[in-house]
């Protein structure tokens, strides 16, 4: 199969080929805006990995956003349709799921560029790649408590391992930033580099890593994900009480913080 027959499905992600067997994935941005996790890009995050780990063209990848940042989180019409709509809820599940186990399980080595805000599915990839890389600029955030749900995705999966549970709990529970010179001190991403810098350091350790032996750095990915593959029961649970959260009080009110750019108020919601 050739790369423009095996990619030319996808309509929210574009693709280059900036090096020799290296293959670039860029979330786009529409209108100039951040990229934003629309139903589209929700879905095309969770499948690019199966294609990416069949393209025998491919040896290593880089995952970077459109415009002034990384990612800019999921669109309220789609958070919207999954609180009401049963269907649409067991579909996002699903994706979600796939898209954690799918960059696990992508044989190729991935390596993250983020700038600006790194938020919701494309903080996702971000910081399960292989090398995650941070501009000083990246402002990582995960923000599903602030919007009233669990803190699922990949959030139990990987920051307990990568910074410690005590970091973890901190910035998860309470949607607290992480600045890019920060993430890389606790250990949350790999490096952390000027902003005009971060796609040409991305573009070099892909290139040493598509010019190294293919089986031993595959095998060594592979074995090494079995530390995410043994916390699948801890992110299964975090997925299922994300999504649990769906059609809870505290989603409506965060939601409608979100709109209206205010605090929530999550007093107002009945305590369990």
């Amino acid at each position: 199969m050739q790369q423009a027959d095996r990619y030319a499905s996808y309509s929210s992600l574009r693709f280059n080929r900036p090096a020799e067997r290296v293959l670039e994935v860029v979330m786009a941005g529409k209108d100039g805006r951040l990229p934003t996790t629309d139903h589209v890009m929700h879905r095309e995050l969770a499948e690019v990995w199966r294609d990416i780990d069949a393209d025998p063209d491919v040896a290593a990848v880089i995952l970077r956003g459109e415009g002034k940042g990384f990612s800019a989180g999921g669109d309220f019409s789609l958070v919207e349709s999954m609180a009401g709509d049963f269907n649409a809820l067991t579909r996002v599940w699903k994706e979600a799921r796939d898209l954690v186990y799918n960059v696990i399980n992508c044989s190729k080595p991935i390596v993250s560029a983020m700038h600006g805000p790194a938020v919701g599915a494309g903080l996702v990839a971000g910081l399960l790649a292989d090398i995650s890389i941070a501009a000083k600029t990246a402002r990582i955030i995960d923000g599903h408590t602030r919007l009233g749900v669990a803190a699922g995705d990949h959030a139990a999966i990987i920051w307990p391992l990568l910074c410690g549970m005590a970091k973890a709990k901190y910035h998860l529970l309470l949607c607290e930033p992480v600045s890019g010179e920060e993430a890389e001190r606790i250990g949350l991403v790999s490096l952390c580099v000027d902003e005009a810098d971060l796609f040409p350091k991305a573009l070099q350790v892909a290139q040493r890593l598509a010019a190294g032996s293919p089986t031993a750095i595959r095998w060594s990915k592979y074995a090494l994900n079995n530390w995410l593959r043994q916390a699948g029961p801890t992110f299964d649970a975090s997925l299922a009480l994300e999504m649990l959260g769906f059609n809870g009080p505290d989603l409506r009110e965060g939601v409608a913080s979100h709109r209206e750019k205010r605090p929530p108020d999550f007093a107002k919601t009945v305590p369990l």
